[in-house]
C-alpha cells in the first residue's frame, strides 16, 4: 500500500522500518521538528527524523500537521500510519487520505487511553497489556480497532523494557492489520466505551514514592517510572549525608508486615531491604543524582547502608 508515516518517537521507529521491509511505499514521513535535548539543550533529530534518513526517506517536519500545506506532501497515499506521533490529528487529514489514519497505540484499548498507556499499566499492577491498532477519529484513542496483540508484563520489567518489547509488538500487528485492510478481509469493531480507562501524562511529581503504600504497589511504581520521570527519593544517611536517589528495579521482598517505631515507612533493615505500609521492598538497580545507573548492591556497599539509613520522600526536611 502507499503510505503516508507519522511519527516522532522511539516507539514509531520499528513501525516504519517494518513497513519498508514490508514493502510498503511509504510516500512521506512527517515528524514534529527537532528539539533541543540533555543539559546541553543540544538539537538532535527526532527518532523517526534519523530513522527515515537512514532508510532514504522523504521526511517533513511540521509543527502543525493540520495546516493545509502538509496535505500536499501525501500524494497519492491510501493510508496513513501513525505512531507516537504527539499531535492530534484533524478531520481534514482524516479525509485527504482514501482510507484514512491507523494509529499503533500500547495498550489494549480501550483501557488505558491517554499518553502513558503501558506506564500506567505498571503502575496499577496489571498481568498483561499489549497494543492496538486502531482506526483514527477525531479523539483520543477512540476509534474502532482492527487487531490486538496481547503480552505478559514481567515481574520486574520496567516501561522503558516494556516499552521496546511493545514496540516490536506494534511493527508486527500494523504489517498484518495493512495486510488485511488491503485484501478487505476484516472490518474494525467499535470500542466498550463502558471499559474505558485514563493514562494521562507522566510528570515528575508522579516520581514522588510514598512509603506509606504495600509494597507491591511502591514497586510496580518504580518500574512503571523507569526510566522517566523516574520514582525518585533521598537517601538520609546514619553519617547525616542525604542524595537524591533515583529508582529503577526493585521486587517485593515481603507482603506482610507494617512499619514499627525503630522501623518506620522508608526504613532499612540489617538485611537491606526497605520498610514499606504493608510487607518490604527489596531495591535491585539505583541510580544516585549524577552518577550511573548501578546495582543497589553496589550503592549500599559503599555507602554503608545500615540501620538507621532511611529513604525518604523528596522535599521531607
Amino acid at each position: 500500500m502507499r503510505v503516508v508515516f507519522l511519527g516522532t518517537g522511539d516507539f514509531a521507529v520499528s513501525a516504519l522500518q517494518a513497513l519498508v521491509r514490508a514493502r510498503h511505499g511509504v510516500v512521506a514521513v512527517i515528524s514534529q521538528p527537532d528539539r533541543p535535548v540533555g543539559r546541553g539543550r543540544k538539537i538532535l533529530p527526532t527518532p523517526v527524523h534519523a530513522a527515515a534518513d537512514g532508510l532514504g526517506l522523504r521526511h517533513l517536519q511540521v509543527e502543525d500537521v493540520n495546516a493545509e500545506d502538509v496535505r500536499r506532501a501525501f500524494g497519492d497515499a491510501e493510508i496513513g500510519v501513525v505512531a507516537a506521533f504527539g499531535q492530534k490529528i484533524g478531520r481534514a487529514v482524516l479525509d485527504a487520505l482514501p482510507r484514512g489514519c491507523v494509529n499503533i497505540h500500547g495498550s489494549l484499548l480501550p483501557k488505558y487511553r491517554g499518553a502513558a498507556p503501558y506506564q500506567w499499566a505498571i503502575i496499577n499492577g496489571e498481568e498483561t497489556t499489549g497494543v492496538t491498532v486502531f482506526q483514527l477519529d477525531e479523539r483520543w484513542d477512540t476509534g474502532p480497532i482492527w487487531a490486538q496483540r496481547e503480552t505478559p508484563i514481567g515481574a520486574t520489567e520496567t516501561a522503558e523494557e516494556l516499552h521496546d518489547r511493545l514496540a516490536r509488538l506494534g511493527a508486527e500487528l500494523i504489517v498484518e492489520t495493512l495486510a488485511l485492510i488491503e485484501r478487505g478481509e476484516a472490518k474494525p469493531r467499535m470500542q466498550d466505551a463502558s471499559q474505558a480507562t485514563r493514562a494521562p501524562k507522566l510528570s515528575r511529581a508522579d516520581g514522588v514514592v510514598n512509603w506509606s503504600q504495600p509494597a507491591f504497589s511502591i514497586v510496580r511504581r518504580i518500574h512503571g517510572l523507569w526510566s522517566w520521570p523516574a520514582a525518585t527519593c533521598l537517601f538520609s544517611s546514619h553519617t547525616g549525608k542525604r542524595e537524591r536517589l533515583q529508582l529503577a528495579r526493585a521486587e517485593t521482598a515481603e507482603r506482610d508486615g507494617g512499619p514499627t517505631a525503630d522501623f518506620p515507612p522508608g526504613a532499612f533493615h540489617p538485611d537491606g531491604t526497605v520498610q514499606a505500609g504493608v510487607g518490604r521492598i527489596r531495591l535491585l538497580e539505583v541510580k544516585p543524582e549524577g552518577g550511573k545507573l548501578m546495582s543497589f548492591e553496589a550503592f549500599a556497599n559503599g555507602r554503608h547502608v545500615q540501620p538507621p539509613d532511611q529513604l525518604l520522600p523528596l522535599g521531607s526536611s
